[in-house]
């Protein structure tokens, strides 16, 4: 197999973590490919005006027409640190959340955290005088807001849960997620704001998600079952065979049909004399099976 269906292998049968990272990754690669080509045509603007594309505005008038970024930008990323540090963070939380969550829930945690982020980000430069000259030039983007949704969120349901940290030795996760949203979220505020305030609406939906979901809510529901409606669409569907047996022309063929199926049944019978059932292949047991099924039907 080559490099190219080991990949589609691996995220056709991957976790939905897996998925996540891999469509992150992806992207990341096909702007940087987008990058060059722009660069070869002497266009270097090119690669903004993608990225814009892609990203979520603050600018209400652009949001209306650029109405998937809310979801578009939580995959999108343009240095390599920024989404180095996003995909450990959510393979380092999503691994461990698995342990407690079906799969759909991490996807639903990630989606609805970054769209969470998303509106936050996008009301507060629309509410507050701080961002008034800004916000029609603002832009965010990155998997921050959905990645600090998993982290906090797996801290919320397994706050005591111990990792060991090199030089530092064993850490609750608690106190790791805690310092990981003071870090990203609050120290030094007025430097990447929006972006700052997106991850308090990501951190903000894990917390009030896996609260409700101690409680026996599960707030994600509907939008688990709107996930499954869309995958329906894209998933293939199944090839129905339908076998058809030409029944025997005449007598002369039907008495040589029942013949060679006596030998058959001969044949096994004969074998499991000799070595008991469990020596029978599967074909064989289901060729028993059938036969009986056959003759308890006729009696």
């Amino acid at each position: 197999m080559n490099i190219s269906g080991e990949i589609k292998a691996s995220f056709k049968e991957g976790t939905s973590l897996t998925k996540l990272i891999y469509i992150n990754v992806g992207v990341f690669l096909l702007i940087k490919v987008l990058t060059i080509f722009f660069f070869l045509l002497n266009n270097p603007g090119g690669e903004f005006q993608v990225i814009k594309w892609l990203a979520v505005p603050a600018n209400l008038s652009q949001l209306t027409m650029k109405f998937w970024t809310p979801i578009s930008y939580m995959f999108l990323h343009e240095g390599f640190m920024h989404i180095l540090f996003n995909m450990l963070w959510l393979y380092w939380f999503g691994i461990i959340l698995l342990e407690y969550f079906e799969q759909k829930k991490l996807t639903t945690i990630y989606l609805l955290g970054g769209l969470s982020g998303a509106f936050l980000y996008v009301v507060s430069f629309n509410i507050f005088p701080a961002f008034e000259k800004t916000k029609d030039v603002s832009i965010a983007l990155g998997a921050s807001a959905a990645v600090m949704s998993v982290v906090i969120a797996t801290a919320t349901y397994v706050p005591n849960y111990v990792v060991r940290l090199i030089l530092i030795g064993p850490v609750k996760i608690k106190y790791i997620a805690i310092g990981a949203l003071f870090f990203t979220s609050f120290l030094d505020f007025a430097t990447n704001t929006g972006g700052k305030i997106a991850h308090l609406g990501g951190a903000f939906f894990g917390f009030i998600y896996v609260l409700q979901y101690k409680k026996g809510k599960d707030i994600g529901k509907w939008f688990d079952r709107l996930m499954d409606g869309l995958f329906s669409i894209f998933r293939p569907k199944p090839n129905l065979k339908v076998k058809y047996r030409k029944p025997p022309a005449d007598d002369i063929e039907y008495n040589k049909y029942k013949a060679d199926q006596q030998g058959q049944i001969d044949e096994i019978l004969e074998k499991i004399s000799k070595g008991g059932y469990n020596s029978l292949s599967k074909k064989e047991k289901e060729i028993l099976f059938k036969m009986s099924g056959n003759k308890k039907k006729k009696s």
